[in-house]
């Protein structure tokens, strides 16, 4: 727990955990661009009558530059320092909701979108990759304390979001809101350091297995290891949205929008209800999950999570048309689902070092973008079927398939790996700690 570790130098003002608190307030401040984003679609399309589907190519654009160029960024921060990239990122949020706000035309809303992401997905990486690095001994919790920040960090300006939208138009909230927040990551960048040696303790090895040495990007990708990451964290990722992503039109076609639920003295309408709950367990479970792998292995539990997830699935399909159930049932879904975003980072920086962590952490974070082209095909499938029953059925299975892969697959695949990492290689050897 000290800063200061043997043979090594004093960290930075606050040390490690200052470092931690930093990246969760610059993720809850970009986290708006993605989940408030919600609340201004119907005021720009009463204001210009674009058309919905047209506005929300914005936000498509937003998360497909906030995914996809996080490789990027991440080296751009292994090779210069994490500072100067959440000084551009916060800037860069900053800009594009300014652009929002004087947007009179799609042209100038996918601009904005696309800076947005670029500069949303740069804090992220960036906060994501600086965590791993401050705690080898503790990735998973770290990982999942960050991702929270972004998972659950909207939840605290919805509301004043949605009463300015109101009060003040929506073009004044993007613009006030966007040089806030901007603001807030601009400052705190200053405070942002990479770990030098003898900065962070020595790995904990009593239920993680950690690979002594740092892969570059381009040999993390040569091995088997890698590519099963990757394609488990785009199937429970792809699962997770479909099921997610979609809430609202499950409820609708449930005939549960509206019926009102009462649970522990709380009424509320069964969907407003769920995306409470939801909120507040996405953003839980990223830290619990983190923590709990940190104790008991990672493989292990993604197992639990991903079996949890499908039972979850299976569950909302069968039970799902009763109001209470539909709530609990959501709930328990999102709680299983949201862990991805610190198991798999974690995983990736037990796997492949920390030198690179930032660049690695975000080539694997890319699967995100891929799974989101697989969620308009949930809509054809109801479409086709005129029942969710089939996309349940398709989100629970790649879930189960994702659970065992990691017991049976990654584990064993790992273990492989790491005692190959003892040998004589030509990779990078981190410095003994």
């Amino acid at each position: 727990m000290h800063e200061v570790h043997a043979g090594g130098s004093q960290g930075p003002l606050g040390g490690r955990w200052m470092q931690l608190v930093i990246g969760v307030i610059c993720m809850s401040m970009i986290a708006n661009l993605q989940y408030g984003w919600t609340l201004f679609v119907s005021p720009i399309e009463e204001k210009y009558h674009w058309g919905r589907a047209a506005i929300q190519v914005a936000f498509t654009i937003f998360v497909v530059t906030e995914t996809w160029l996080v490789p990027v960024e991440g080296w751009f921060v292994d090779k210069f320092g994490p500072r100067i990239v959440v000084l551009i990122g916060g800037a860069l949020c900053a800009i594009a909701w300014a652009i929002n706000s004087v947007a009179d035309s799609l042209v100038l809303l996918y601009l904005g979108a696309a800076i947005g992401g670029i500069g949303a997905g740069g804090v992220y990486g960036t906060c994501v990759g600086n965590a791993l690095k401050w705690f080898p001994d503790r990735r998973g919790l770290a990982a999942g304390l960050t991702a929270a920040g972004f998972g659950a960090g909207s939840a605290l300006t919805v509301v004043p979001i949605a009463n300015m939208i109101q009060s003040s138009g929506y073009e004044a909230t993007f613009l006030y809101f966007g040089i806030g927040q901007g603001a807030i990551v601009f400052l705190l960048a200053w405070f942002l350091a990479e770990p030098k040696h003898g900065q962070v303790p020595e790995a904990n090895k009593s239920g993680v297995a950690q690979s002594r040495e740092s892969y570059t990007p381009v040999q993390m990708v040569k091995t088997p290891v890698f590519w099963v990451m990757y394609l488990m964290f785009t199937m429970v990722a792809a699962g997770g949205l479909m099921a997610t992503a979609q809430l609202g039109p499950i409820a609708k076609d449930f005939h549960l929008d509206g019926v009102p639920v009462s649970i522990m003295g709380l009424t509320l309408p069964a969907l407003t209800f769920a995306l409470s709950i939801d909120r507040v367990l996405n953003g839980l479970t990223r830290p619990f999950f983190g923590w709990v792998s940190d104790n008991i292995g990672r493989e292990n539990t993604m197992f639990i999570a991903f079996a949890i997830e499908a039972v979850g699935i299976l569950a909302l399909n069968q039970w799902g048309q009763h109001p209470v159930a539909f709530v609990i049932l959501t709930g328990l879904v999102f709680f299983a689902w949201g862990e991805i975003y610190s198991l798999f980072p974690a995983c990736c920086g037990d796997t492949f070092g920390s030198k690179f962590a930032t660049t690695n952490a975000g080539l694997l974070y890319t699967a995100k973008g891929t799974a989101s082209l697989v969620v308009p095909f949930a809509n054809i499938a109801v479409a086709s079927t005129g029942s969710w029953q089939a996309v349940f059925f398709f989100a629970a299975a790649v879930n189960a398939i994702a659970a065992f892969l990691a017991l049976f697959v990654l584990k064993p695949m790992r273990a492989r790996q790491m005692s190959a990492d003892v040998q004589p290689s030509k990779l990078i050897v981190e410095p003994a700690k």
